[in-house]
């Protein structure tokens, strides 16, 4: 299966900020997993999707009120139960988050199980952020 990318938008809003007067980063962790669970969930069903593991959201630069954020998102990994998402946030045309999830594949009790999905990676980045999350399992 090719990698397949995901976008999600969110207006940064007054309820958002944090006491410095920019996006809170429990927000932006909210949002950041929600990303990544949409594109887990589209290869395979939502109900057996869970958050295994933020792997880390290195924030760039902070974001302000009223900017646009774009959560782009996609499986670059994938284990026998695992899936291991990419998320890239991007704010009046800059990076300002990017990090990677591992989500789990699990039956309606909550056993893990596995998915039978293959990732394909068809660029270079890609290539490249399927070793960086490759290396995650490795820590």
């Amino acid at each position: 299966m090719d990698v397949i990318t995901f976008t999600t938008q969110h207006l940064v809003k007054s309820e958002d900020l944090n006491h410095h007067g920019t996006l809170y980063a429990g927000r932006t962790a909210e949002w950041f997993v929600e990303s990544g669970f949409i594109a887990a969930a589209s290869l395979t069903r939502p109900e057996n999707i869970v958050c295994l593991k933020i792997h880390g959201m290195t924030f760039t630069r902070p974001v302000k009120l009223g900017e646009l954020v774009a959560f782009y998102s996609k499986i670059v990994c994938v284990g026998k139960s695992r899936l291991v998402a990419y998320i890239k946030v991007v704010a009046s045309g800059q990076k300002v988050v990017e990090g990677f999830i591992t989500f789990v594949h699990v039956d309606l009790e909550g056993k893990t199980i596995p998915h039978g999905l293959v990732i394909v990676p068809t660029s270079p980045e890609d290539v490249i952020l399927q070793e960086q999350a490759r290396q995650l399992s490795l820590q």
